[in-house]
């Protein structure tokens, strides 16, 4: 299926082909129009930490819905959906360590499970678009190449690690209309936190991203920076919880909410 077509399914559409595990790409481009998120869930003894790391740290991690306890149904964002089934690929951590990605983690749920849905800079890639902005992960088919850095994130009881970035190279003609625009979206990373020398982010290569795929920086394109929601999985990985159970990076739940909806003026 051809990426302009799949962007024309809606987000029940796209939620129940994922259920069938007949989906294996990231979501980027998919459902143009409606937000996609991060998905975290961990057991309930964490969850008051995490919910107050999100809160010093909105930028990478921007609320979206927080569930009630061992509930899988986002009752707020995607109204009869089921986070056990909905994404096409999920991680599991394991103390830290990467131990399973598979699609579907019925097996995997407990009754102490909360869900924390988090905002993705996928979602306003749409308005990008729009103005007439390439968005090259996009055009070459690729996952968007995301970047452990050297910022440390606001510690919250337990939560802390290291910020993630996702990179979209830019126009340097563009840049002013490319941070007016993602400005208008807070609740899904708002404005770029960076913008040209990777190494100011600790980031040796733009070749070799620690998460995603590279993507091809042309002569006059200058790399921008936005907070990624996969800072929760750096997070992760830095406290080795005993299980948390995460989206694959790249492989969002598609909402109900509509991009426009999540726009701040």
């Amino acid at each position: 299926m051809k990426v302009e077509d799949a962007s024309l399914m809606t987000p029940a559409a796209w939620r129940e082909r994922f259920r069938t595990g007949n989906w294996h790409r990231p979501t980027a481009g998919l459902a143009l129009g409606y937000a996609q998120a991060n998905l975290v869930i961990l057991q309930r003894e964490l969850a008051y930490d995490f919910l107050l790391f999100c809160q010093r740290n909105p930028k990478p991690c921007p609320i979206l819905e927080v569930t009630d306890i061992g509930c899988f149904e986002p009752k707020v964002v995607a109204r009869g959906a089921d986070l056990r089934t909905d994404l096409p690929k999920y991680r599991i951590f394991r103390n830290g360590q990467l131990v399973d990605e598979p699609s579907d983690i019925r097996s995997y749920w407990q009754d102490d499970f909360v869900s924390f849905l988090l905002g993705c800079s996928f979602t306003f890639e749409g308005a990008l678009q729009a103005a007439g902005i390439e968005v090259r992960h996009i055009t070459q088919n690729r996952n968007v190449p995301m970047y452990i850095t050297n910022r440390e994130c606001q510690k919250a009881g337990v939560m802390q690690g290291p910020l993630v970035v996702s990179m979209r190279p830019v126009p340097a003609s563009n840049l002013v209309k490319v941070v007016q625009i993602t400005s208008r979206f807070p609740a899904v990373h708002g404005a770029p936190v960076h913008i040209g020398d990777p190494q100011a982010l600790g980031i040796v290569d733009l070749a070799l991203p620690d998460m995603g795929e590279s993507v091809d920086v042309k002569a006059g394109e200058i790399p921008v920076f936005w907070a990624c929601g996969c800072t929760s999985q750096a997070v992760v990985m830095a406290v080795k919880p005993e299980l948390v159970i995460t989206h694959a990076p790249g492989f969002m739940f598609i909402t109900d909410l509509s991009d426009q909806g999540l726009a701040a003026f």
